[in-house]
């Protein structure tokens, strides 16, 4: 197999992983809010967003597997604020979408200072994970 097959061939299974990874995370995030009377307090109230985040990492991941972990990292946090800034936003068309079960789940509902600081943890524990995770190297 040529160099070039071996790293598509590669990028093509970290693409995957990346996105089994986004469904697990998702399935842990909504774990996380329709079970959160079962979990501890701390648990419930900040591990939602946190996996919000994670599941974002994982997905730019997945679309640019072949750009640095700082890429992803960079763009995740970009996105996951700017979402959250969009909260500020309050006209009446995004608070009809924001009402819905998957525009509540995409867009949030109102502007937490906090989440912020969930968001960072999320996109900071999943690069921490990506740079743990064992890699092939290419020759």
């Amino acid at each position: 197999m040529s160099i070039s097959n071996e790293r598509s061939a590669c990028r093509w299974r970290e693409r995957v992983a990346y996105s089994v990874a986004v469904f697990v995370v998702m399935a842990l995030g909504l774990g996380s809010r329709a079970f959160a009377d079962m979990l501890p307090v701390f648990v419930a109230e900040h591990f939602g967003d946190a996996l919000w985040a994670c599941m974002i990492y994982f997905g730019f991941r997945t679309f640019y597997a072949h750009k640095k972990i700082s890429f992803a990292l960079w763009w995740s946090l970009a996105f996951c604020f700017a979402i959250e800034g969009s909260q500020l936003y309050q006209a009446d068309w995004i608070n009809y979408l924001r009402a819905t079960t998957m525009g509540a789940l995409v867009l949030g509902k109102g502007f937490l200072t906090a989440d912020l600081v969930r968001y960072t943890a999320g996109v900071a524990v999943s690069s921490l994970l990506d740079l743990a995770w064992p890699r092939r190297k290419h020759s």
